[in-house]
């Protein structure tokens, strides 16, 4: 049997380390879970991101005894040596930075709280994570993707037509994965062509979207998406096989299987369309307070990375068509 992944055994390892914390540390981080979930509304996924860090800041601070836990031993000597127990144990920058931005969250909190005297957080550094230029498709390879999902809703199946209106409003809107499966059908308003998206921390935002997108939009809530709604399904837009709302990993596996059919495209799934989108909207001449709004990010630094791309994009372009590259 070949052995479970890193993720996995980490996170199996986390599970084993919070069983073993003593009753009040397991009450403080209850609450703590409570804080992210109810307070600032994140997502699951990062929830579990975020108390999984505070398992293990506060293992690492206990040492050899996490059965006498305590998140008023934690301090700055102690957020450092977590860190660099993980920097030799090979985690990259970006882990470190996230971690890092992490254990402040909790380390915030518990001082608000009053588990913490004081809060060490804002005087631990971590080196700043690469930003890494997102893989992106070409416009012509947008066209070709969108040619191919729409060759295969051309005999009118009802997940193919639903296919076809995912991949379309990905990339038509930019929207993340979340953010698609969580769109019910009076988020669409097909007068004015935008949909009502619930993005992260539960910011609101209007976001607009093509003629493609529209009509293939149309076409599976007319043709389609009654042949796939059961007794107990709810008004979600997009549903899958057996009538429950559109889960986040199928969409991941169609936009992989859409992209592998076009010739020397990059790998990407859905985070990739939505770098496509802002990319092919910067280089269409698109502000980036316009990108930042319409891809529901909370600053304009996130945003900027886009820039990045559209650069090396043009550089390439130049060295391979100016007479004098």
């Amino acid at each position: 049997m070949s052995p479970p992944p890193h993720g996995r055994t980490r996170r199996v390892d986390l599970v084993r380390l919070r069983e073993k914390l003593p009753t009040n540390v397991a009450d403080v981080l209850g609450r703590y879970e409570r804080h992210l979930t109810l307070e600032r509304d994140l997502s699951p996924h990062t929830v579990r991101a975020y108390i999984g860090d505070a398992v293990a800041l506060l293992g690492h601070v206990a040492g050899d005894e996490p059965e006498n836990a305590d998140v008023g031993r934690i301090d700055l000597a102690g957020l450092r040596s977590w860190l660099a127990a993980q920097h030799a144990a090979g985690a990259s920058r970006t882990t470190l930075a996230r971690r890092a931005a992490a254990a402040r969250t909790f380390t915030a909190w518990a001082h608000r709280a009053g588990h913490l005297a004081a809060d060490p957080g804002p005087r631990l550094a971590a080196p700043r994570p690469h930003r890494m230029l997102p893989p992106v498709l070409r416009e012509e390879q947008a066209k070709e993707a969108m040619d191919a999902v729409s060759s295969g809703a051309s005999e009118g199946h009802p997940v193919a037509l639903r296919d076809q209106a995912v991949v379309e409003l990905l990339y038509a809107t930019g929207i993340r994965v979340a953010e698609l499966c969580g769109l019910d059908l009076d988020d669409v308003d097909y007068s004015l062509r935008v949909i009502r998206v619930l993005g992260k921390g539960g910011r609101e935002r209007t976001t607009p979207f093509g003629v493609p997108a529209g009509r293939a939009l149309r076409r599976w809530l007319d043709e389609g998406r009654n042949a796939l709604v059961a007794p107990d399904s709810p008004p979600a837009l997009f549903l899958g096989a057996r009538g429950g709302r559109l889960n986040q990993r199928a969409v991941r596996q169609l936009v992989h299987e859409v992209v592998a059919v076009v010739p020397d495209a990059p790998d990407i799934g859905p985070h990739g369309l939505r770098h496509s989108a802002a990319t092919h909207l910067l280089e269409g001449g698109a502000d980036l307070r316009t990108v930042q709004e319409l891809l529901g990010h909370a600053t304009l630094a996130t945003t900027q990375l886009y820039t990045h791309v559209t650069v090396e994009r043009l550089k390439a372009i130049h060295d391979r068509t100016h007479p004098r590259s």
